[in-house]
C-alpha cells in the first residue's frame, strides 16, 4: 500500500473509535453533509484541517450521498517554508488543494489592537468569497473538541457571556452559505496520536508576524493555552470535566437561566415568572 493508503487506513482501522466513528457522529448528529453539497474542505495546513481533508474524502468515497469537495488552501502571507510544507503533505495525503494568494497579514502587519481577532475575521470572509466564486455552499473548519470547550469557557471567563462555537452556521454576510465543523467531536489528544502513528508533521502556527511558532510554539501564553492548562488541572482531580463542559452546552437548563438573549433580543425569567407557579429547586 502506497503512504497516502496507509494513512486513510489508519483513519478507519486504528483510529476508528476514536476518530472516524466521532467524526461520522459530528457529521449525522449535527446534518453537516447533504446530497448535492459543493463543500470548501479549508485547510490551514495544521494537523486538525489536514485529518479533517482525509477525513471528508473517505466519507465522499464511502458515504451513502453524493457531494462534491475543494480543498481550499488560503495564502495569506506565508513564509516559503510553511508554503512548501502545505504543499508537500498535501501531495504525500493526495489532497488536491486549490491555492489562491491574499494580502491578510500585510493588512494585520499594519495595526495595533487585536490582531489576531483582525486576521481570522479576514481570513474567514476571503475564504467565504473565494469558495462562493467557486460554487460552493459550504465551507469546513478544522475546530475540534477540545477547541470547543475552551472557547466556551473563554466566553464565560473573558467575556461575560455563555457562548459556544457552534458545529454549524449560517454565513451572514454571504447569502446562501454555511460554515460547518465535522471535526466537532474528535479531540485533539487523537489527532496528536494520529500524526505521531503516521509520523506526520504539519506547522503548527502560519502566523509570519510571530516567527517563533513556524513549526513549533503555537502560543504559550494565550488565553486558549490558559483554557487547556486549567482543563487539564480540573481533568486530574474530576476526570471526564471536559466532557461535562461539552454535554452541558446541549442540556442548558432554560428554566434556571436569569437572561438569555435570541436573535437580538435579550429576555428575562422575570417574563413569566409570575404565570410559572413551579418551584423548580423543589
Amino acid at each position: 500500500m502506497e503512504k497516502h493508503q496507509l494513512i486513510e487506513r489508519s483513519i478507519i482501522k486504528k483510529y476508528r473509535k476514536e476518530i472516524w466513528n466521532r467524526f461520522i457522529k459530528s457529521v449525522i448528529r449535527y446534518d453537516l453533509v447533504n446530497e448535492g453539497d459543493k463543500i470548501a474542505v479549508c485547510i490551514s495546513g495544521g494537523k486538525d484541517s489536514m485529518l479533517m481533508a482525509k477525513a471528508m474524502q473517505l466519507l465522499q468515497k464511502h458515504g451513502k450521498f453524493s457531494f462534491d469537495l475543494v480543498f481550499l488552501v488560503m495564502d495569506p502571507g506565508y513564509n516559503n517554508r510553511n508554503r512548501q510544507v502545505i504543499e508537500s503533505n498535501a501531495n504525500l495525503l493526495k489532497v488536491p488543494i486549490t491555492v489562491f494568494e491574499s494580502s491578510i497579514y500585510d493588512i494585520v502587519a499594519g495595526t495595533e489592537q487585536s490582531p489576531c481577532y483582525l486576521c481570522a475575521k479576514m481570513r474567514r470572509g476571503a475564504l467565504y468569497s473565494k469558495a462562493k466564486e467557486l460554487g460552493c455552499n459550504k465551507i469546513a473548519l478544522g475546530h475540534h473538541f477540545d477547541d470547543v470547550i475552551e472557547t466556551t469557557l473563554m466566553s464565560m471567563l473573558y467575556s461575560a457571556e455563555i457562548k459556544t462555537m457552534m458545529p454549524k452556521l449560517k454565513s451572514s454576510n454571504f447569502e446562501d452559505m454555511e460554515l460547518i465543523r465535522p471535526m466537532y467531536m474528535v479531540r485533539e489528544d487523537d489527532i496528536l496520536a494520529w500524526k505521531r502513528y503516521n509520523e506526520l508533521e504539519f506547522i503548527r502556527c502560519a502566523c509570519r508576524l510571530t516567527e517563533k511558532c513556524v513549526l513549533g510554539d503555537d502560543g504559550i501564553g494565550s488565553k486558549r493555552q490558559e483554557m487547556k492548562a486549567l482543563i487539564k488541572k480540573l481533568k486530574r482531580d474530576t476526570p471526564g470535566v471536559d466532557m461535562n463542559i461539552f454535554t452541558s452546552m446541549h442540556n442548558v437548563n432554560l428554566d434556571t437561566v436569569i437572561e438569555y438573549r435570541k436573535k437580538g433580543q435579550r429576555h428575562s425569567f422575570l417574563e413569566d415568572y409570575d404565570a410559572d407557579k413551579v418551584d423548580h429547586n423543589e
